[in-house]
């Protein structure tokens, strides 16, 4: 094979514990995991969690009557993202070609770095892990071989090492394969895995043992691409290129049942300041909105509405989402979360100014929005508050709430 590329994926270890553990340090050590809201589920675990049993996934209100010596803290996800941009562009810094996976995993390509930075692949990789854990303090895992699929796997090995660093070259790729479970190959998963084991195939060598026209005929292209990867052949390049979302939305569980419909408004405001933010961000404004409600037993409410002209600004939004609010509640019903999808997005370039409208007060808005932005950027989030002021409701005894800005 020739113009072999070198890819490594590097994966923040616990991630969301990790950036708690960076704006908290004296949670280092300590048994910490990170719930996704007081009624949630367990999203995070440090080492020390695990070792006391915490399993994935947990309900919140379970672990903490099993495993009550754990700290528990409820997800900064805004915090979350901000310190995962500060990750990802330490390594921008180090090569042209990154692509963000996830808020936590990114892959980047090696190839022609050694000779960049005159440094082996593992020397590189050391540098890099150094310089997040100096620069942004999350610790990482890296993986580094021929392919996406099988640097997932050198990454996935790394955490059972001392240095948290794998490589994996092609003359170690057989024996790795014949002890990887098929159902940790990166897009098999465990419903296809079980299908593939009532094949006979129950390691990763045993997948690429069969033919291509075996694989082809039962698992279509995506099967070939997997075969492929694992022997090295790349199906799958690295893109950096950042595609427009088709939505963005909002969303969280309250600390407690709620039927009043002031705070549901609220709730709504914040999330419809969150959107727009990020909608901005990516230079899009939205023409579709829906607003979504779920009760305390499990119902959901959703209704979209078009609206007059798109829009990137919180009080037009809210002008058109707050009927529709109005429209699907009940007073009697409790509800557990609201949320606010956004859609049909075009960029700035494509808006076209209708004759009717009021141009110049959305030019005054747009200007408004943008320097809410610049103060949350300064000064942090929700610095200024947007319709309703948030209640802020305490979680119960013995769960720590995070903090709110990094």
């Amino acid at each position: 094979m020739t113009n072999q590329k070198y890819i490594a994926l590097i994966d923040c270890d616990s991630f969301f514990v990790s950036c708690e553990r960076k704006l908290n340090p004296e949670l280092k050590g300590l048994p910490v995991s990170v719930v996704s809201g007081e009624r949630g589920c367990i999203i995070s675990r440090s080492k020390e969690a695990k070792i006391l049993g915490v399993p994935m996934g947990i309900p919140f209100f379970q672990a903490v009557e099993k495993y009550p010596e754990c700290i528990y803290i409820s997800a900064n996800h805004y915090a979350y993202t901000k310190i995962s941009k500060i990750v990802m562009q330490i390594l921008k810094g180090f090569s042209p070609n990154v692509e963000v996976y996830s808020i936590d995993e990114a892959f980047v390509d090696f190839t022609g770095l050694t000779k960049l930075y005159k440094k082996n692949y593992y020397a590189l990789a050391y540098e890099i892990q150094q310089k997040i854990l100096k620069e942004a303090d999350i610790p990482v895992s890296i993986g580094v071989s021929r392919t996406k699929t099988l640097a997932k796997l050198a990454s996935d090995k790394s955490k059972n090492t001392r240095s948290r660093i794998s490589l994996i070259g092609i003359s170690s790729v057989k024996e790795l394969l014949k002890h990887t479970d098929i159902q940790e190959v990166w897009g098999i998963g465990r419903k296809l895995g079980v299908k593939l084991k009532g094949y006979g195939i129950s390691t990763a060598y045993d997948y690429i043992q069969r033919d291509d026209v075996w694989i082809k005929s039962r698992f279509g292209k995506n099967g070939l691409a997997i075969k492929a990867e694992l022997t090295g052949i790349i199906t799958s390049p690295i893109d950096n290129i950042c595609e427009k979302p088709k939505s963005i939305s909002d969303t969280k569980s309250f600390s407690e049942f709620s039927s009043d419909l002031q705070f549901l408004k609220n709730e709504l405001s914040v999330h419809i300041h969150e959107t727009c933010t990020r909608l901005r961000k990516i230079g899009c404004k939205c023409s579709t909105i829906g607003i979504l409600l779920k009760t305390k037993d499990f119902r959901t409410y959703y209704e979209k509405v078009a609206l007059r002209a798109s829009t990137d600004f919180e009080f037009e939004i809210s002008r058109e989402a707050f009927p529709v609010l109005e429209r699907i509640y009940t007073p009697d019903i409790l509800y557990s979360s609201i949320g606010i999808v956004l859609e049909d997005f075009s960029n700035y370039s494509e808006e076209q100014l209708i004759l009717f409208n009021n141009n110049e007060k959305r030019e005054q808005n747009e200007k408004l929005g943008k320097s809410i932005d610049r103060l949350e950027a300064k000064f942090g989030r929700n610095i200024v508050r947007t319709g309703f002021v948030n209640k802020e409701v305490p979680f119960k005894q013995g769960f720590l709430t995070a903090p709110k800005d990094v």
